[in-house]
């Protein structure tokens, strides 16, 4: 038996049940063992294991193999019966205004949810509350910066007023800084840990307590693939999203040894997304913020809306969070520098030139308030225009 062989049998004893436990609805038994069957035959013969271990494929034949075989339905939308469940439920959405947090709470009013909007552009949040009443669900607005804790406070003491309860509780503000660590302002990355995890920590306090005394409750904070695979130039970002990861991880074992079981604490962790994030973000790379590949963000509102449902400890959404994520724990070294060469390519050799900026990270912006930010398209139609330059 080959040595890669055995390793993917390993697999199957400590993956599957992770991803494929009942009642989650994942690829069907029957298909999975088929598709484990074919992986295997590919990996264990020897024309294939020189290829699957060369210098320049192990990422992309983990990206394909492995996230192919675990892609599921956390990024499906909702039945009739999830939706169901998830009318009359009370959401705090922190980062309401634009990406994943607005993404989700339109979603949550089509599902008739009750949604409290929380983030520092009112306007904005006054446009959503709009849209989710006309949806059928129901909308209050708190304007908050969830870098201040009294903010958080009374962010949930208005809710609490307004609804009497919370059941589910998403902190998804958040602001990147892009570029060399020792170039971008140390007053930047201060802000951007101020925001970044101390307002997941300052929304997390607050939800934990109030679910302690009603007894149950979902908490869902927004990490990144780069909570388990950092990439360059994204220094301060990244260790922040670590630390939340970290967070979750310690929280979810406090609460089981106190006893709290209806008491859940999720962690998402998306691939780069198509949202207002890049324009948003703190950026001194010299290039406009950008990343290869990126999801659509409705990938992320599907997997968020499925775990306050369903909550799971961690949950990488897509097929290329899932193949990182696998590919970091196997080969760690080797995937961040595959990675921080993807992110040199785009982000420092073929990024489109940018003014230095602090984005988002001292005071709202007005541009970015979708959803989706069309910085997929724009990249298409940059590599059309190199290739006419070659010509």
């Amino acid at each position: 038996m080959t040595p890669i062989y055995q390793l993917l049998l390993n697999f199957k004893k400590w993956l599957l049940p992770q991803y494929f436990r009942p009642g989650y609805h994942f690829l069907r038994i029957k298909k999975l063992t088929f598709i484990l069957k074919q992986i295997l035959l590919f990996v264990s013969s020897s024309a294939n294991y020189k290829f699957v271990f060369s210098k320049y494929s192990v990422l992309t034949s983990g990206l394909i193999f492995l996230g192919l075989l675990l892609g599921g339905c956390a990024t499906s939308k909702l039945g009739s019966a999830g939706q169901k469940k998830t009318a009359g439920k009370t959401f705090v959405i922190v980062g309401a205004s634009s990406g994943f947090g607005r993404g989700v709470a339109e979603q949550l009013g089509a599902y008739k949810a009750n949604v409290v909007l929380a983030a520092r552009r009112t306007d904005l949040l006054e446009e959503i509350a709009t849209n989710i009443r006309a949806a059928g669900g129901t909308a209050l607005v708190v304007t908050t910066d969830i870098s201040k804790p009294e903010q958080v406070e009374q962010l949930m003491a208005t809710a609490l007023q307004q609804y009497n309860k919370v059941d589910v509780w998403i902190n998804m503000a958040g602001v990147g800084g892009i570029g060399r660590f020792w170039e971008i302002p140390l007053s930047d990355q201060a802000a951007i840990v101020d925001i970044n995890l101390k307002g997941v920590i300052y929304g997390s306090y607050a939800a934990i307590k109030q679910f302690r005394t009603q007894g149950y409750g979902t908490l869902i904070n927004l990490g990144s693939i780069e909570s388990e695979n950092p990439l360059a130039y994204h220094a301060t970002y990244a260790s922040t999203k670590g630390a939340i990861l970290n967070f979750d991880q310690a929280l979810n074992q406090e609460l089981r040894l106190s006893g709290h079981k209806n008491i859940k604490v999720v962690t998402v962790e998306p691939w780069a997304v198509d949202t207002p994030f890049w324009r948003h973000a703190a950026n001194y790379s010299g290039g406009t913020a950008r990343m290869a590949a990126m999801d659509p963000p409705q990938k992320v509102v599907k997997a968020v809306i499925r775990m306050s449902l369903r909550p799971r400890k961690e949950i990488p959404v897509g097929w290329k969070a899932r193949g990182t994520w696998i590919s970091h724990h196997l080969f760690p070294h080797f995937t961040e520098r595959i990675a921080a060469n993807i992110v040199h390519r785009y982000q420092i050799k073929t990024a489109p030139p940018q003014e230095p900026t602090s984005g988002s990270v001292y005071q709202a912006m007005e541009a970015g308030h979708g959803v989706d930010d069309g910085v997929r398209k724009r990249m298409k139609e940059e590599k059309k225009m190199r290739k006419r330059k070659k010509a």
